[in-house]
């Protein structure tokens, strides 16, 4: 297969072909960008969360060290929010910031992956619609004068190229369409678990090991340590 067989094959759909190809190059772009930016972030997420359990009670400094420690990253977003209410607001009220903070933050998580979804539905449709343009040519030849069977079925051939190129893009796109949605969910379930780790460590009560006795003095030497 050759340039100019591909060029044959997008004219004879009537330059379908060519807006096929633009879906696709517009896919791998958003396919790649959003790999990248949701694989840095679920997994950078997963260290702030490390460090967030690692601390049995949280202040404005180490509030403040985590932010900046969190970079660009959501929960940067939440820890500042948290840092600007600390020794201020507690319970109810504060749990309703941070998850105003969550519910500003969602839009961001899931940006471009529209362009996906449409591609999914889109790219299939303007396939069959090649084929049918492609269609017409190739029954167009029985109404020439000593056409040859050969040339038909070869056009119905041609024509067919351009549904299955609309059922691999949407194939595509379906794929990695699902793939980000399932991290975009994890990291909200990342941001969900660094909200409840900040609640439970700005409320003045120290955080104990499941498995200590509170009332043994060793217990509560952790406990202090872990407080200070």
């Amino acid at each position: 297969m050759n340039i100019a067989y591909l060029v044959h094959l997008a004219n004879y759909s009537d330059g379908i072909l060519y807006v096929l190809m633009l879906l696709l190059l517009i896919e791998l772009a958003v396919m790649v960008d959003r790999f990248w930016y949701l694989r840095r972030t679920l997994a950078r997420g997963d260290a702030i969360v490390h460090e967030l359990a690692s601390h049995g009670r949280l202040d404005r400094v180490v509030l403040d060290r985590l932010a900046e420690q969190a970079g660009g990253l959501p929960e940067a977003s939440l820890l500042r929010m948290a840092a600007s209410h600390a020794g201020q607001v507690k319970g109810d009220a504060l749990a309703n910031r941070l998850e105003e903070a969550v519910i500003v933050l969602a839009p961001q998580l899931d940006r471009r992956l529209w362009l996906l979804d449409t591609i999914i539905t889109l790219a299939p449709l303007l396939g069959l619609f090649g084929t049918i343009i492609g269609m017409f040519h190739a029954f167009h030849v029985l109404a020439a004068p000593g056409h040859a069977p050969t040339e038909v079925t070869a056009g119905v051939a041609d024509a067919l190229v351009a549904t299955a190129s609309g059922l691999f893009i949407a194939i595509l796109g379906l794929l990695t369409f699902n793939a980000f949605n399932n991290q975009v969910r994890m990291i909200l379930l990342q941001l969900d678990s660094v909200k409840t780790m900040l609640l439970n460590r700005m409320d003045g009560q120290p955080m104990l090991h499941p498995d200590a006795d509170p009332s043994e003095p060793a217990a509560q030497a952790v406990a202090m340590a872990r407080a200070s």
